[in-house]
């Protein structure tokens, strides 16, 4: 008895939610055959850590949670890495584009809160950001801005990542705190 309970417990702790979801949109799409309607349901899925990794997938079936739990798979196996500035937000400002799908995302002090419409938010909500402004100027389509998205959120990169591909160290590239109102006192000295 205590094996079986064993094998349950160690099958419940692969079970639990590293990930996770948010259904974003769910459609019923009809096929017409010789007899009448065949009805079908797509969903759209967005999965996240909620430590900087976020991805999206898509599934169709002809029952909503087949459809959800396809998508889920989907959007797992297509997960991407962000970098994100002090684990609450975006390191810099940037614009993702698929299809007629443009999102603008930009960084935001502490306090402000995920500032984005529908499947925008759902996207930050699963990445773990905290602060963010974001605005979609094109598409309304859930598909196409979450691409768009996804798209901008890939071309974030890191201080770290920067200093790698120059071959620089973290402290050369950011810029010196301490130096700046240094320079501006001896230039009102100098004056």
């Amino acid at each position: 008895m205590a094996r079986d309970d064993n094998r349950r417990g160690g099958r419940d702790r692969d079970e639990t939610p590293e990930f996770a979801d948010r259904l974003v949109a769910i459609n019923r799409v009809s096929k017409t055959v010789k007899g009448g309607k065949r009805f079908g349901f797509a969903a759209l899925v967005v999965v996240g850590d909620q430590k900087g990794r976020v991805g999206f997938g898509k599934g169709k079936a002809k029952e909503v949670p087949e459809a959800i739990r396809k998508a889920t798979e989907q959007a797992k196996r297509q997960m991407i890495r962000v970098p994100l500035r002090e684990g609450r937000t975006l390191h810099h400002d940037m614009e993702g584009r698929w299809g007629a799908g443009k999102v603008v995302m930009r960084t935001a002090p502490t306090g402000t809160g995920i500032i984005a419409g529908g499947p925008m938010r759902a996207v930050f909500e699963m990445l773990g950001v905290q602060d963010v402004v974001a605005k979609s100027t094109g598409s309304q389509n859930p598909y196409n801005m979450i691409r768009a998205t996804l798209n901008g959120l890939q071309k974030e990169s890191s201080p770290r990542m920067v200093a790698q591909r120059r071959g620089k160290k973290v402290a050369d590239i950011l810029p010196k705190r301490d130096e700046a109102p240094a320079e501006s006192t001896q230039v009102a000295e100098e004056a």
